[in-house]
């Protein structure tokens, strides 16, 4: 008996080492260490990066990622400043192009998506706006962005080709900005990206026009890992997130046309 008891214990002293060597293990892959992933993203990739942003963490555990969202042209600023950033993601190639001169996007950027103007009005359009001319008649209360940001030269372009100048009652500095006024009842109408619309939930009605797809009008969206970058391999890895699979499916779910 006092042999087996002692054959007995080694057992479970053997079961216990080899538990004990699986916990630490499986605590390894778990306790990968922690990385934060800063990306500089135009307004207009508000919803769909945050939805790509969980599903980038759940893939790449112990990696955290924050957003800096805002208009393309103050972002391509900021990086080109010194403001911590490890990926620049803007809604024109003109506005990347900022951060390329200045050195500051490593290699060449990639431009994955495009994105095409709506008008946005109050859900049933109670203004009875159809296309650029309605935006401009006396009593419609427009807002649409500033010329420096993206949607505010997609809007100037749009414009020329219809022959329509607006006299907006605000621009606003990134387009997120123009679908809120809409969204509040702050303005009637508002020129925003089709991708906007959808993300409103109905909040707002979109309506296609013919100058929607005008030269200038369509922007593209380029991406980058930002020069100096403290993370450049996971910010690599998130660009090629964006691009890949689950990227092309929300973009594309998003209203963005994807390349």
């Amino acid at each position: 008996m006092a042999g087996a008891a002692a054959v007995l214990g080694l057992a479970l002293t053997a079961c216990g080492g080899s538990d004990a060597g699986s916990g630490q293990q499986a605590g390894g892959q778990a306790g990968a260490p922690a990385r934060t992933l800063t990306v500089s993203a135009a307004a207009s990739l508000t919803s769909v990066y945050q939805q790509l942003g969980t599903e980038f963490q759940n893939a790449n555990p112990g990696t955290t990622v924050t957003f800096n969202f805002g208009g393309s042209d103050s972002l391509a600023q900021q990086v080109v400043q010194g403001a911590p950033a490890d990926v620049l993601a803007t809604a024109s190639s003109r506005t990347m192009q900022t951060a390329v001169q200045a050195g500051k996007i490593q290699g060449e950027p990639v431009v994955y998506a495009t994105n095409s103007l709506q008008i946005a009005v109050a859900p049933n359009n109670p203004k009875q706006i159809t296309d650029l001319a309605a935006m401009a008649r006396p009593g419609v209360i427009s807002v649409v962005c500033a010329p420096a940001v993206p949607c505010g030269a997609a809007a100037e372009a749009a414009e020329k080709a219809a022959g329509v100048t607006l006299t907006p009652a605000s621009e606003e500095q990134d387009v997120k900005g123009v679908l809120n006024r809409v969204q509040t009842g702050n303005a009637d109408a508002g020129l925003v990206y089709v991708t906007d619309v959808r993300s409103a939930q109905g909040k707002v009605q979109g309506v296609d026009f013919p100058q929607a797809s005008a030269q200038g009008a369509v922007q593209s969206y380029p991406i980058g890992v930002v020069t100096g970058s403290q993370n450049a391999d996971l910010a690599q890895n998130w660009v090629n997130f964006v691009r890949g699979p689950e990227g092309t499916a929300a973009l594309q779910q998003a209203g963005f046309v994807t390349k």
